[in-house]
């Protein structure tokens, strides 16, 4: 009987609470998806470095599905604490009729299993087929070979979803029990009746609140934006977010005071329509939606960041390889390292390195009988030049007390690296982007790390001379110009000053470049010819010479393209994850509030207003439930983002903008399915 009774209901709660089975299912699913990428991927034909990067890959999204199972865990307790309230009235009917609080259990039990049960079969059939999409993201993303790719069913992440769900079923069976064992009749049968009593706050504590919030929450947005690189401890980066997510608190609670007062002023706004009625039903539950509010609003605003700045690195170092890494290979060769003996012995450079740093690039390639020209269809070779007399501290000048204030971490006794520019313009020429002239007694800084340009421009539209080599220079720009030396997938060039040829002295040469271009494209080829480069690297003769460090290309690429994937699933993992745990908690809570409200929309009925004022008054008080803590996060969301470029400005922010509008359109098909499910759902309930 009991098992008959279990799968009536079950039928029954699938109609009124599609949500909440559609989150389970998307759940189980999103689970399996994200912990079968291993599967995957074993298909394919992949270089032995990726397979390190996907297995890395792998180890950060088992660690990230520990805590995304807390997240579901929370989220189904959640729902199983509406749904039992929304049986209030029925469990009630069950002790009226004799049936023990035992029995009560055992249906609940039931329920749970076979909600469970049939949870995981669909959601496991509906992650197995986006599991074979999403390898196709992967195999696209890793540039693997598709010709071994096969539908595949991934048993581990079977078991690890299995298991997994199975633990967070169990914690909601004895929560339910736990429910049940401490209810009481008669809070059972009168449950729907009761609602919160509306009290009216003070407004003017309100107001006090909210400023006071306000103020707050502008110096929390200050210090993440302005104060950025004060921000050197972990303490420091907590105490704004502290700070805002109080504010937030405060700003709802002082907003759910202020609400209602200045609409009930508004005499026509307020008896216009349902709008009293609407309003009431909002401050009927104020209390539990003020902390519940706060939490989806941090919620979405962690998950607008999240996805926003994922997909902005991962488009930005995609966008930097073919930007910042124009040339196959390059290879930097340490020079006279003996002038400076001691700063090199410290980086644990042994004395005979030291002592041989005399050869070039090439040189010390031929000393390995590696022929340049045999791999390399075309190259050049430049220098980069270093004093003691030029450091950050005489290029910033008079500024640089002031600047020192603001930022006193740097390293301002950093010797600066020095350029001829006819050396630069080979460089430029040779990358493709923008070459410079001077005149005898100018000078120019080229870089591309933003916060570097920055406090590089406070000198130099300062017009601030240099020394150099007994030769006096003026800034020819009063701005930082865009160009860079190393090859990288990211903007690291703090500052490379550009000088006249004659005012170099060949005495101070610390590093000597080689940059080329493979004779071959074939991928094969060009992994063949860098591995036996790096097996040089590990020859015995390095021990007594320091062989020249390398950057290729085809290294560039692969190390992007992993950190990229890292960063994206990881991203899409919990962003998805928190939209979805958002959306799905108000929804489950308004479809709550709907059930108890059933009687009051009745009552509405019967003193003679329309189905269409009902369904409007109820999808303004929904929409109002959901837009809410929206509104606020994407306020958050402006200078999180702002924060969060500041952090990621090494890989530039060319793609923010189609970032954002991606986790727009995230938000718009996640949140405002379930806003619109909610809405038709809880429309089926209340009506007749």
């Amino acid at each position: 009987m009991l098992y008959k009774l279990s799968l009536k209901n079950i039928k029954k709660s699938i109609k009124d609470y599609a949500i909440y089975f559609f989150t389970l299912i998307l759940g189980v699913a999103i689970f399996y998806v994200f912990n079968a990428l291993d599967s995957q991927t074993v298909m394919m034909d992949v270089s032995s470095s990726t397979e390190e990067l996907i297995d890395l890959m792998m180890t950060m999204l088992s660690s990230v599905s520990v805590f995304v199972s807390f997240i579901l865990g929370f989220l189904i307790i959640y729902a199983s604490r509406f749904l039992m309230k929304r049986r209030n009235k029925e469990f009630g009917v069950y002790l009226t009729l004799g049936m023990s609080k035992r029995k009560i259990s055992l249906i609940l039990f039931f329920e749970t299993l076979f909600i469970g049960i049939l949870s995981l079969i669909v959601g496991l059939g509906a992650g197995v087929l986006l599991s074979q999409l999403m390898s196709l993201v992967v195999a696209n993303m890793f540039e693997a070979n598709l010709t071994k790719f096969a539908f595949v069913f991934s048993t581990s992440a079977c078991i690890k979803t299995i298991i997994y769900f199975s633990i967070m079923y169990l914690l909601v069976m004895i929560f339910n029990t736990l429910s049940v064992s401490k209810c009481k009749l008669i809070d059972l049968l009168n449950g729907a009746k009761t609602s919160e009593e509306i009290k009216l706050k003070n407004p003017y504590l309100c107001i006090a609140i909210f400023i006071i919030s306000v103020i707050v929450l502008g110096r929390a947005y200050y210090i993440v934006t302005h104060d950025f690189l004060t921000l050197q401890k972990v303490t420091d980066i907590i105490k704004p977010i502290i700070m805002g997510a109080v504010s937030t608190f405060f700003i709802f609670w002082s907003l759910s005071g202020l609400i209602l007062r200045i609409a009930m002023s508004i005499k026509k706004f307020y008896y216009k329509g349902l709008n009293s009625f609407t309003l009431r039903q909002f401050s009927s539950k104020i209390n539990t939606t003020v902390f519940s509010t706060t939490i989806i609003c941090l919620m979405l605003f962690i998950t607008i960041c999240l996805l926003s700045s994922c997909l902005t690195v991962k488009n930005s170092m995609n966008a930097n390889i073919r930007k910042l890494a124009p040339a196959d290979a390059m290879f930097t060769a340490n020079m006279n390292m003996d002038k400076y003996y001691e700063k090199y012995r410290k980086y644990g450079y042994n004395d005979s390195q030291i002592k041989n740093s005399h050869y070039t690039a090439k040189e010390m390639f031929e000393l390995f009988n590696f022929d340049i020209t045999s791999y390399f269809k075309d190259y050049i070779e430049i220098n980069t030049y270093a004093t003691k007399n030029l450091t950050m501290n005489h290029t910033l000048g008079s500024k640089l007390d002031s600047i020192k204030t603001q930022f006193p971490f740097l390293a301002y006794d950093t010797m600066e690296s020095i350029m001829k520019i006819s050396d630069y313009n080979k460089v430029a020429k040779f990358y493709g982007i923008k070459e410079y002239s001077l005149n005898d007694d100018e000078y120019i800084i080229v870089a591309d790390f933003k916060s570097m340009v920055s406090i590089r421009n406070v000198a130099l539209k300062n017009g601030e001379t240099i020394n150099l080599f007994g030769h006096t220079l003026k800034p020819k720009y009063d701005s930082c110009q865009d160009g860079f030396l190393e090859m990288s997938s990211q903007h690291i060039n703090t500052g490379l000053i550009l000088v006249p040829d004659n005012v170099v002295d060949e005495e101070y040469l610390v590093q000597n470049h080689l940059i080329g271009n493979y004779k071959t494209t074939n991928r094969e080829e060009i992994t063949e010819i860098e591995n036996n480069i790096n097996k040089m690297d590990k020859d015995v003769k390095a021990n007594d010479y320091l062989f020249p460090s390398g950057s290729t290309k085809l290294a560039i690429r692969e190390a992007t393209t992993g950190l990229s994937a890292m960063v994206t699933f990881i991203g899409l993992y919990l962003g998805v994850i928190f939209l979805i745990s958002s959306a799905a908690i108000l929804g489950l809570k308004e479809l709550s509030e709907s059930s108890d409200n059933k009687e009051r929309f009745r009552m509405l009925r019967k003193i003679g207003t329309d189905e269409n004022m009902i369904n409007k008054a109820l999808f303004r008080q929904i929409a109002i439930f959901f837009m809410l803590p929206l509104i606020l996060a994407l306020i958050h969301s402006v200078f999180g983002i702002m924060f969060a470029v500041k952090i990621l400005e090494v890989f530039g922010n060319d793609q923010l903008l189609p970032s954002i509008i991606t986790t727009a359109i995230f938000i718009v098909i996640i949140y405002g399915g379930y806003f619109l499910i909610t809405y038709y759902c809880s429309k089926n309930i209340i009506k007749e």
